[in-house]
């Protein structure tokens, strides 16, 4: 017999048929009579119910199914006699696939803290909470890649092994084959890169963009949708060391029109979300976040704000709400500018746009004043910045004179720059941290509890 699905047994219009149920026991209760267990194979959130008479099981022949345990079990679906479930399966033959001591198995019938749970990640999946979590992140990432190819980009694999800085921020990950305590070095007496693997230094990735304008220039339209890598030493519920980025990159395209996909790009991720994942977004909501299915709804209803940076700077000097930061125009604002501006000033998301160019990257298109950059950031209720983009710097004396300025070494971006000699054109993007995007959409309070396994300072595990 094939294994039904415990989401598809739940929505059966056929009553009356035998089926076959797999998955793993969240409780068991019962009396001399009659034991009730509560299976769940992770197709939903919610468990279905299987009534084993004390005529056909001994206390004895269910010793095993208890909390933890994996079991397949057949039996007749049929409406149920009890309260919170429309079916349940009256059981015919119970196997245990997999015992779990009971006495043994950390995930008792009790509440557990989000902070335990992490030490346990191998087997946190199985809680409520982080099922809900893992099946939201996979419909998240359908979408992405529903709504870009629906709207004609082409999916592009960018490296992640790289020789350059797409931030110019420095805090990369090293990767190399030298021996770590005895490396080949120079006369002057500095790692000897030249005998690595590449030849060179390389580092994982912090952003897939660079190339992604490579491809652009070529496909028109891409997107690029992958693990990227920061080692910044931050243990704030904002940042991972290890976590996946959405960029996609536009010929052809201005502020404007970056503006504009980014807009509908949130709104069709929010809007699948809140129809495809009701389940779990009513228990988040219940569990979590009060306000959570309110504030999804509040950004598929509401149009965008586009606001002048300078504008937004002199918004907040002039709000009667003190700030633990003050805002002076060229300094970089902070989440509580950020949610000030969206849920107190607007009451609406606002793309904030055109900001100093010294607090921006050295590849975002220069404005004719000289002193902002063509930038647009997408602020959201509770999160602040979601995305963050920019039309980019065509030409290539301004781009080479920005990276002179910065710095950086233009040796690493020689290609980069080529491309503003061969058929340079207009063109933009942004890019959208799946995990800040989850966080959104979830309601969770920290970032590490929106990926299955965290990556950050001092925690490698798993």
């Amino acid at each position: 017999m094939k294994r039904s699905k415990v989401a598809a047994l739940l929505a059966a219009t056929e009553l009356n048929q035998e089926v076959l149920v797999k998955g793993w026991v969240r409780t068991k209760r019962g009396n001399k009579f009659v034991s009730f267990i509560a299976l769940n194979d992770g197709s939903t959130i919610n468990n279905i119910q299987l009534v084993a008479d004390a005529e056909k099981f001994s206390e004895e022949s269910l010793r095993e199914v208890t909390t933890g345990a994996c079991i397949a079990a057949t039996g007749i679906l049929v409406a149920s006699q009890g309260k919170g479930q429309t079916v349940e399966i009256q059981v015919n033959t119970v196997e245990v696939l997999g015992a779990a001591d009971p006495e043994k198995y950390p995930l008792q019938k009790k509440g557990h803290s989000l902070e335990f749970l992490r030490e346990i990640a191998h087997l946190r999946p199985r809680t409520n909470t982080f099922g809900a979590v893992l099946r939201m992140r996979h419909a998240m990432a359908f979408a992405v890649h529903q709504f870009f190819n629906d709207h004609g980009f082409y999916y592009v694999h960018t490296p992640i092994i790289t020789g350059s800085d797409a931030e110019g921020a420095g805090q990369m990950f090293r990767v190399t084959t030298l021996d770590p305590l005895n490396p080949p070095k120079t006369e002057t007496g500095e790692v000897n890169y030249t005998d690595d693997f590449f030849g060179k230094q390389t580092n994982l990735t912090v952003s897939g963009q660079l190339e992604g304008e490579v491809t652009a220039m070529a496909l028109g339209q891409i997107y690029t949708f992958g693990p990227t890598f920061r080692a910044e030493n931050s243990n704030t519920t904002r940042h991972l060391a290890e976590f996946w980025m959405i960029e996609p990159e536009m010929a052809f395209a201005d502020l404007t029109d970056n503006m504009d996909l980014a807009e509908e790009f949130l709104k069709f991720l929010v809007m699948y979300a809140l129809n495809n994942c009701k389940d779990d977004l009513q228990f988040l909501n219940d569990m979590y976040d009060k306000e959570l299915l309110n504030r999804l709804n509040f950004v598929v209803q509401n149009d965008f704000q586009r606001l002048e940076y300078t504008e937004a700077v002199e918004i907040l000097k002039s709000a009667k709400q003190k700030f633990e930061f003050p805002v002076e125009w060229g300094t970089d604002l902070q989440s509580e500018h950020e949610r000030y501006l969206v849920e107190k000033h607007f009451k609406k998301p606002v793309i904030l746009i055109n900001y100093p160019k010294h607090i921006k990257a050295f590849y975002m298109k220069q404005n004719e004043d000289g002193k902002t950059v063509r930038a647009m950031d997408v602020l959201f209720p509770g999160i602040g910045e979601i995305i963050g983009g920019s039309q980019r710097e065509e030409s290539y004396d301004k781009l080479a004179q920005r990276i002179q300025e910065m710095g950086i070494h233009e040796e690493e971006l020689w290609w980069y720059l080529e491309l503003r000699k061969y058929g340079t054109a207009p063109h933009a993007g942004f890019g959208l941290g799946f995990e800040r995007l989850m966080l959104f959409v979830t309601g969770m309070g920290n970032i590490r509890d929106v990926i299955p396994f965290p990556r950050f300072p001092k925690s490698a595990e798993f």
